[in-house]
């Protein structure tokens, strides 16, 4: 299977199904099965008509929206590769990541219509600029007029394999220019496998929030759904009302999201009156999900968690928590997915028995196929043995559920002691008047390092740093407590919903 087939299926089988709604245009644009694949074989045709073909990079830099699968689709057809671009980042941070992927296309929304500017007069390859909405920059076409003025013909690629390049996926690198991650046709099948046994069914409705340049946002649910006949409601971004309101209005049965969504769907204003009754369940990942969310959405909504573990360049899906095992496990990210292997290894790629914390390590073919032009990247990802190594602190118990403890870069050492401010940030959602807390790793003249805990309090609630502090001495270690709290009206947090602990540490550890 290839992505180019998917549409062209679907559109045999299931012609006349929805395929997607996408929420960000007024009124809702709904589309079948039969309109998106007409849709993406036009889109197709007209970049074949620009010089694009198998192997060339197409990129887009927009807010969510059912262009992102028009492109994706349409250079799937043509064995093209599609360059998701993070439209937070500067454009000068851009520039590095165009130089370095050479796209030969570039379709952004209107709001990012100077960025597009910039990148087009200092990016060489740079030949053609496509405009969402607005009136565009250099002279770039509508997408408009590309759907409305090529045929619908279709488009097939034969020469397209397994491992050719579907796509590249950014991480979010602390340091350098962010890795593009090359997600191969073969990696989303085996990804939509694992997804289909353990999560999804025929006639699935989700509605997507994250977004579309993140493997949240194309790989999670949105790919393997499509594939499947289900239907996608798109948001063009997060807003915590206007969720509620579709999950609602689409009788979504599954939904996807980190906690710091959930967070906000519980303190949105229409949370009381919202009827969520149609999800199956909800899947929680990219951090601990409070065992307090957990009960809260099982009492007031009757709403059930799965709970997981992905990554860009793995899968994403990896891990899974069955609804059932949500407080019975709580703190698990589950068993490995069906086609996955892990285990836990030490600094020597031993692995490790139950209830030791090492490294995580990953096998399994729904792996990347290395980073774009990076091939030290590459190597240093995978070891001799075909692991691929997370960067993920955990363990797992006699029963084969695995714990994240930390991530490797998270971790601190305050005299001489490992501390995980994951398991000092669970114990500050114990408390009720937590909305959302962060702790980091600051340094100390005498113990080296002590945590730091950033916190945001719910509207209602009041609470002090010296309680919160009493607070936590009464479920940690004294070592594991924080030195210190901070109380902030709100934490940074990146496209993708996850507090970004760099900026934290930037904030109060300027030279780290």
């Amino acid at each position: 299977m290839y992505i180019g087939d998917v549409l062209g299926r679907r559109a045999l089988y299931s012609p006349e199904a929805l395929a997607v709604v996408d929420s960000g245009k007024t009124p809702h644009l709904k589309l079948t099965y039969r309109e998106l694949n007409a849709r993406a074989n036009r889109l197709a045709n007209w970049l074949r008509a620009q010089g694009i073909s198998k192997g060339a990079v197409v990129g887009i830099l927009a807010r969510d929206g059912v262009e992102y699968l028009d492109t994706f689709f349409a250079c799937g057809k043509l064995g093209a590769i599609l360059a998701l671009y993070n439209w937070r980042a500067h454009p000068r941070e851009l520039l590095g990541v165009f130089e370095n992927t050479q796209p030969q296309a570039l379709i952004f929304s209107g709001e990012f219509g100077e960025a597009a500017r910039f990148l087009k007069q200092n990016c060489a390859s740079l030949y053609h600029l496509l405009h969402i909405e607005g009136g565009g920059v250099l002279g770039s076409t509508h997408l408009d007029h590309a759907l409305n003025n090529a045929p619908d013909s279709p488009v097939h690629t034969d020469s397209v394999e397994a491992e050719d390049i579907a796509c590249l996926i950014f991480t979010g690198g602390t340091t350098g220019l962010p890795k593009a991650a090359q997600i191969s046709h073969r990696m989303i099948a085996w990804n939509t496998l694992n997804t289909i046994i353990h999560d999804l069914q025929h006639g699935d409705i989700t509605v997507n929030v994250f977004p579309m340049f993140h493997t949240g946002g194309l790989l999670v649910y949105t790919t393997p759904l499509l594939i499947l006949g289900g239907t996608v409601v798109l948001t063009r971004q997060f807003d915590a009302a206007q969720v509620l309101d579709l999950i609602q209005q689409y009788a979504a049965t599954v939904f996807a999201g980190v906690p710091t969504m959930y967070q906000l769907l519980t303190a949105a204003p229409n949370w009381a009156s919202a009827d969520l009754s149609t999800l199956r369940f909800c899947t929680s990942g990219g951090a601990p999900l409070p065992v307090t969310l957990v009960e809260q959405f099982e009492r007031e909504k009757g709403v059930r968690f799965k709970q997981g573990f992905g990554m860009t360049e793995f899968g994403p899906g990896i891990f899974a928590l069955a609804p059932e095992d949500a407080i019975r496990k709580a703190g698990s990210i589950g068993r490995p997915n069906f086609f996955i292997d892990a285990r836990i290894v030490d600094e020597n790629n031993q692995p490790l028995p139950a209830g030791e914390v090492g490294e995580l390590v990953l096998k399994g073919q729904s792996a990347l196929s290395g980073y774009f032009n990076n091939p030290e990247a590459s190597a240093a990802a995978v070891d001799a043995e075909g692991w691929f190594h997370t960067g993920d602190l955990a363990r797992h118990d006699e029963a084969w559920y695995f714990y994240i403890v930390d991530r490797k870069k998270d971790m601190f050492i305050s005299g001489g002691e490992n501390v995980y401010p994951a398991e000092i940030e669970q114990a500050l959602y114990k408390h009720p008047a937590v909305q959302q807390c962060a702790v980091i790793g600051v340094p100390d003249p005498k113990w080296g390092e002590v945590g730091k805990a950033c916190v945001v309090l719910k509207a209602d609630q009041t609470a002090t740093p010296d309680e919160l502090i009493a607070h936590l001495s009464n479920h940690l270690a004294r070592y594991k407590v924080p030195k210190s709290v901070e109380i902030m009206p709100s934490l940074p947090i990146s496209a993708a919903g996850k507090i970004l602990k760099r900026e934290l540490r930037a904030l109060f550890v300027p030279d780290s």
